[in-house]
């Protein structure tokens, strides 16, 4: 054969058209397109004819192709087939043992030419693929399915086989080609350079491409394996990871298989090595490679944890790196290993030495500075916890952990620190009930047993010389070595004992040399000891002057163990395990007490991890409120499974999520659902019967002193199970058994019954419908005079038949009533006036739920109640007499039945009083509602059959025209509106006129609740006067010229009365005063705040939950009073903290009224005489600032407040001003703001506490990042802060020494500040209670009087009161209307 020219891979495919030299290889013609047709079927045909060798003739027209730029499959197949018929040959040629150097010299240029022309087709249909794949992402591409059919499909369909030709060939030893020399590198860089290409396709990941990626492999591992391209393959990775983040999985299974199937084990260190040593300031620097060098480490140690732990050393510098992507990738590959490798209780020391260390990393760095760390590393102690993988000794530490972590400022850190826990929860390896109240008793009694089997084993063991006896023999000996001490060192006798850090390690030191018989040194050690432990046991000297003495004395104590406190043995349940140790004596040989001593250590565990368990549970329990929907489920979530290991507080968690089911959040209330699905609907027990008994229980537990609140959302809950059919019919046909008492249950059992009845009537209303009868012979029988608290549920579960009194709108159905004459009103009519004269306190509770129910369902309602009246107050007339006629037989002088009221029982007046003001709130109730929807519905029937009738005379006059048809339809609508506004008048003349006059039943006891009110002191009962009080406000309700004449009365009793009980109902009443007549009770306002300083934290609280309403409903003024709701923010009372913090947190939700009204309070609480302590101020300022968020917002008050500076006059309120600026987030508008306005503050600046706040500012704008432009703005007015601080100090100064002037004593200011500001006071003279002017006649006075201004003030007000959406009524928040 010829010799023919060596072909030399060329780094650039231009460089094969210049001559490189003698004997090489030189393109001699770029063949044009129109040529190579004919050209490329001329290499076909030769290739058939010569095999591979035919290359060495045309090599020049598939070159021309590739330099064409043609993208078609044409000539892909004759340098595949030559190079998959050359490599079957290859190993017959290369055994040729006579194969000459031509001939060799041929086989290989022919080689590298076919793979040449195979690679640089492969890769250039890759380019093409790559372009494809991001023409497939554009929407907008025409014809992107068809151009990717034929240059992407067709290109995939061939990737694969080839990639296994070229694996066949790299297998093959082609070194004698070479000479027996190791293959060419530019050839084997010519293999590995198209499978770099083909991964760095960005869809390569896809599963589609699995057979691709394996092939890719798998030619990777024939070039590492046979021609030893371990350390270019090492940085052609890295780099890859670096630029192509989505190679980093592909290249994690690449290496796990090189490693597993081909045994490149070396290659996963060198890979490491060498992302270990890439600079972490670099990578701090360049985030790009920093996400696909973590991705495969944590990959990689998730499929060869064994080779990641050998070589985890290289990687730990980047724990300390700034990368916190890094931090958690190498974090992540520690828990793989722990979970995979170091898992189980047969691991060597050295591996337990390892476990430990990863163990403490992971801990560290639960309180890393990066939140993103801290809740990887949560979530992979989870990890860890539920594969078991956590040693028993890490529980408690881990634990302590998560609980802190309860508390981060991460919603993410939270959420996954709940997860942590509740993974412990289920994973314990402690018990399946977790109260720490059940262990405790264990643990004391095993304790015991321990110290009873090791007194026991005490006498079995050799006679031991009392400690005394011993001290006594080595006295001599010790003597002679203390009395070296005073002598002076020999020569090569050096000093080298240390005191340890703690008098206690300092004793077990000395102790440990005297029982080695080192009595010198241990002498040596006390005498230092006594020096720097003086005053601490044992180092207390008995009083001697005598230093030998002294060291001889606390030698004794120590030897002979007379220290106090030496054998002293903690409380049985402590822990720390240090106490159990000192508990649990030296290990016996005895296998019982082996096992006794590991019983107390597993107890006592279980122990301390209930205790955090109990710990992390109040914590978690506030979380349920919170803004984050995602840490509230998990919240939820962790309950469900705390009540599922018994932990006792966990019903308090189950309760407290019951409020949110109420929830606008889909999530949160699916969440409660199914929350309360696991814990009650789905119980262990087998039969039907067992389950509903369960369920029962379960519930009735919840209901036991739970709140109405409590129990209107558990109402919600069942009633969602009810429409849902997932309460089965044995719960319900249970419920009715222990109602009827056919199933024996105690009376609580049957009042809880009945409430569960009422809770399902309300998905299902039939479920009380058809068992109406039952509910009333039974709840209603002659034992109801037992406890009226049954009766009172069964009225309130029959009050579910009641339809809505307001029916919708085109549903004219007539509302579900009852006849007078049924038997359930005649039953309630006799049990209300059976109680009356009997002394319970759960009959007007009762009585207020009957009197409810007549007037919702019966037919004549208000003469039910009249006869109900009627009996009772005979009762109360007859009861009287029988006194009088007791006190005159008695012989008691006339004047002591003088006063009709004097001799009636207490309890009898009460319910009276109860009686008739539950009468008139339901009677006005009736008419303003029942009766009101009665008339609208009866007229609109009457209009809808007038209607057909009007429709049918038109159907015979067609020929009118449609304008007047027009015209007839509003004037029906204008019938319609007069015909509202005249049943409400209707409704408002009877309650006006005629409930309270002389003809009515309720005007007669007028007088006597007035009287009650007006002279509370005579009756002497609380009780008495509060519902007198109530009583009063439901009669005003009836009227506004009844409320309008003793609204003042009302006010009084309000203010004055020493009852909190009083005050507390006369404020309920007064809200609904200033619903129903808000123009009487608007000049009275003041008087309602002034309720927010009461003495009593309840009535306080009844006052702010009051006035959050009618703030939120819009019916009482806010601007000059609200402040007094924002000093309820400090009360010492946490339950009235929560309200003042929900009423802003509610008004915070209306757009900018919290902002609008920041001034107003600002302005009232900085006052001298507003009574706020400056630390309160800080408190209220630090909770209202968190509603201000909009840099408007922000900028609007940065220059208010500093204008406020002007008018400020004392240096309290410089202060308060200063701190409000402090807690602004200020941007850079803001500081130009301070620029602008620097001249009002300037003064105040020689104030320590006004300077440093405006330096907060400061410091706080330059840790947001600023531009350089804002820092040297900060920098300039920090000069010109500090320069007038130092002026204003030495200003100071100079005043004070070199003055001789006195300084002229400022003139006296009258106080500022309403009345209302300072504590209440009992005795507030009658003149404050006079009825107020109304507003406008205020307005018009205050015109006339006004003097005229001297000069400008300036008003501290909000920029955006006149926005449109300022001037909206504020609506009523859904809190309120559930």
């Amino acid at each position: 054969m010829a010799a023919a020219p060596e072909f030399h891979l060329p780094l650039a495919a231009a460089d094969l058209l210049r001559d490189g030299g003698p004997g090489c290889y030189v393109v001699q013609e770029v063949l044009a397109a129109r040529d190579l047709p004919p050209a490329l079927a001329a290499f076909r045909a030769a290739s058939r004819a010569r095999g591979a060798l035919a290359v060495l003739e045309h090599f020049d027209c598939v070159y021309s192709v590739l330099q064409a730029g043609e993208r078609t499959l044409a000539p892909l197949p004759i340098p595949a087939r030559l190079v998959s018929h050359h490599s079957n040959e290859l190993p017959t040629i290369l055994s040729d043992s006579e194969l000459s150097h031509a001939d060799r010299a041929a086989h290989l240029n022919a080689l590298k030419m076919n793979c040449y022309l195979l690679t640089g087709l492969m890769d250039a249909f890759e380019v093409e693929t790559c372009k494809n794949s991001c023409l497939e992402a554009d929407p907008g591409r025409k014809n992107r399915k068809n151009h990717a059919k034929t240059s992407g499909s067709l290109w995939e369909e061939e990737r694969e086989p080839l990639l296994r030709l070229l694996t066949q060939l790299l297998q093959l030893d082609l070194r004698q080609l070479w000479g027996g020399l190791v293959v060419e590198e530019e050839f084997v860089s010519l293999m590995t350079r198209s499978c770099y290409r083909i991964l760095e396709n960005p869809s390569i990941g896809l599963q589609r491409y699995r057979l691709t990626r394996e092939a890719v492999t798998h030619l990777l591992a024939a070039a590492l394996l046979h021609c030893d391209r371990m350390f270019s393959a090492t940085l052609k990775i890295t780099q890859m990871l670096q630029h192509f983040e989505h190679v980093a999985p592909v290249f994690a299974q690449a290496v796990s298989l090189w490693a597993k199937e081909y045994g490149l084990k070396s290659l996963v260190g060198e890979l490491l090595r060498e992302i270990g040593q890439i600079c972490p300031q670099d990578l701090a620097r360049e985030a790009s490679g920093v996400k696909g060098y973590a991705t495969f480490i944590s990959e990689l140690a998730e499929q060869i944890p064994a080779l990641v732990l050998s070589n985890m050393s290289v990687l730990l510098p980047h724990l300390d790196g700034e990368s916190y992507t890094m931090r958690n990738a190498i974090l992540a590959a520690m828990a793989e290993v722990l979970v995979q490798v170091l898992n189980g209780d047969q691991l060597e020391e050295a591996a337990r030495g390892t476990r430990d260390k990863f163990l403490s990393m992971l801990q560290a760095h639960v309180c890393d500075v990066h939140s993103f760390v801290r809740s990887r590393v949560l979530q992979l102690f989870t990890r860890i916890v539920q594969h078991k993988a956590l040693p028993l000794t890490q529980f408690q530490a881990v634990v302590s952990l998560a609980v802190g972590r309860l508390k981060d400022k991460s919603v993410l850190v939270v959420k996954n620190a709940v997860q942590l826990l509740a993974a412990f929860l289920s994973n314990n390896p402690f018990s399946s009930k977790l109260s720490w109240t059940a262990l405790d008793e264990p643990l004391k009694k095993e304790v015991q047993k321990l110290k009873e089997m090791r007194d026991r084993s005490r006498p079995r063991a050799a006679p031991v010389i009392a400690p005394e006896e011993e001290w006594e023999a080595m006295l001599p000996e010790v003597r002679a070595a203390t009395q070296q001490l005073f002598q002076p060192l020999q020569e090569g006798e050096d000093e080298v004992l240390e005191v340890e850090e703690t008098a206690e390690r300092t004793v077990e030191q000395i102790t440990g040399l005297l029982k080695k018989l080192n009595y010198k040194s241990a002498a040596r050690l006390t005498q230092k000891a006594l020096c720097r432990f003086q005053g601490k046991e044992p180092f207390v000297g008995p009083g001697e002057e005598n230093e030998e003495a002294t060291i001889l004395g606390v030698l004794k104590r120590l030897y002979t163990g007379s220290c106090p406190g030496e054998n002293s043995e903690d409380p049985p349940h402590d822990n720390s395990s240090d106490k159990i140790e000192e508990v649990v004596q030296e290990e016996q040989p005895q296998t019982e007490l082996v096992k006794q001593e590991m019983l107390v250590h597993y107890l006592q565990d279980a122990y301390n991890f209930s205790v955090k368990m109990t710990e992390a549970l109040n914590l978690i329990s506030k979380m349920m409120y919170e803004n984050s929907v995602s840490v509230v489920q998990e919240a939820i979530e962790f309950f469900v499974t705390v009540s599922q290991f018994g932990v006792p507080q966990a019903l308090l968690g189950v309760r407290r999520m019951l409020p949110l089911i109420w929830s606008k959040e889909t999530g949160i209330k699916e969440a409660v659902l199914s929350a309360y699905r696991q814990l009650y609907l789905s119980p262990s027990e087998d039969s039907k019967r067992a389950k509903a008994q369960a369920l029962v229980h379960s519930l009735s537990l919840i209901m036991v002193d739970a709140s109405l609140g409590m129990l209107q959302c558990l109402e919600e809950i069942i009633s969602e199970f009810v429409q849902k059919d997932e309460i089965k019919p044995a719960v319900t046909q249970l419920l009715w058994e222990r109602f009827t008492e056919k199933s024996p249950c105690s009376t609580l059992e049957c009042r809880a019954a009945v409430m569960l009845l009422g809770m399902m009537a309300r998905g299902k209303p039939e479920i009380i419908g058809t068992n109406l009868d039952i509910l009333v012979t039974v709840g209603l029988s002659e034992k109801a005079c037992e406890d009226y608290r049954l009766p009172q549920e069964v009225c309130s579960v029959i009050s579910k038949l009641a339809s809505n009194p307001k029916p919708a709108l085109g549903k004219n159905s007539a509302p579900f009533r009852l006849p007078q004459n049924h038997v359930l009103f005649a039953c309630l009519s006799e049990t209300v006036s059976k109680g009356f004269a009997q002394p319970s306190s759960h009959w007007i509770p009762f009585m207020e739920a009957a009197v409810t129910l007549i007037y919702q369902m019966a037919e004549g309602a208000e003469e039910i109640c009249a006869d109900i009246l009627h009996v009772c107050s005979q009762q109360a007339l007859e009861k009287l007499q029988e006194a009088d006629e007791q006190k005159a037989d008695a012989g008691d002088s006339p004047h002591r039945v003088s006063d009709g009221s004097g001799s009636l029982s207490t309890f009898l007046l009460l319910h009276l009083m109860a009686l008739v003001g539950q009468v008139a709130l339901q009677q006005v109730v009736y008419l303003e509602v029942s009766v009101s929807a009665e008339l609208r519905r009866r007229r609109l029937l009457k209009e809808e059959k007038t209607k057909k009738q009007s429709d049918t005379s038109t159907k015979k006059q067609r020929h009118q025209s449609t304008g007047n048809e027009t015209t007839m339809e509003e004037e029906l609508g204008l019938v319609g509106a007069t015909a509202d506004d005249t049943e409400a008048e209707l409704i408002h003349s009877i309650c006006e006129t005629e409930l309270l006059d002389g003809k009515h039943l309720l005007s007669a006891f007028v007088p006597l609740v007035l009287k009650i009110c007006n002279n509370p002191g005579p009756h002497g009962d609380s009780a008495l006067s509060a519902a007198a009080a109530l009583t009063l406000g439901k009669l005003c309700m009836i009227s506004s010229e009844f409320c309008d004449s003793h609204l003042r009365l009302l006010f009084t009793m309000m203010e004055k009365s020493p009852l909190p009980d009083v005050r507390s109902n006369l404020i309920i009443a007064a809200g609904d005063l200033a619903i129903r007549f808000p123009n009487l009770v608007e000049p009275w306002t003041s008087h309602l705040y002034a309720r927010l300083r009461d003495p009593c934290p309840s009535v306080r609280q009844t006052a702010g939950l009051v006035l959050t309403l009618l703030i939120l409903k819009d019916m009482v003024k806010v601007k000059g009073q609200v402040s007094e709701m924002a000093t309820l923010l400090v009360d010492p009372e946490e339950a009235i903290v929560a309200v003042a913090q929900n009423f802003f947190g509610e008004l915070a939700s209306k757009g900018n009224a919290v902002y609008n009204l920041l001034p107003d309070i600002i302005s009232h609480l900085s006052d001298p005489n507003s009574g706020i302590e400056e630390e309160s101020f800080h408190t209220i300022m630090r909770h209202l600032f968190s509603y201000i968020t909009k840099d408007k917002q922000t900028e609007s008050l940065v220059e208010k407040l500093c204008q406020r500076f002007r008018t400020a006059r004392t240096e309290r309120q410089h202060r308060d001003l200063s701190h409000c600026l402090a807690l602004l987030p200020v941007s850079e508008r803001g500081l130009h703001k301070l620029q602008d306005n620097y001249d009002c503050f300037a003064d105040k600046l020689q104030d320590p506490a006004v300077y440093n706040c405006f330096q907060t500012v400061l410091a706080r704008f330059r840790r947001a990042g600023v531009k350089p432009e804002a820092k040297a703005l900060a920098e300039e007015l920090e000069q010109k802060l500090s320069a007038s601080h130092k002026r204003g100090l030495d200003s100071t100064e100079t005043c004070q020494d070199g003055s001789q002037t006195p300084k002229p004593a400022p003139a006296k200011r009258k106080p500022i500040g309403s009345s209302r500001r300072q504590p209440l006071s009992p005795a507030n003279s009658d003149n404050d209670f006079v009825t107020p002017p109304s507003r406008i006649l205020q307005n018009h006075k205050r015109a006339q009087k006004r003097p005229p201004r001297k000069k400008t003030v300036i008003t501290f007000s909000s920029d955006e009161e006149n926005n449109s959406e300022d001037g909206k009524a504020l609506h009523t928040c859904s809190y309120w209307q559930n």
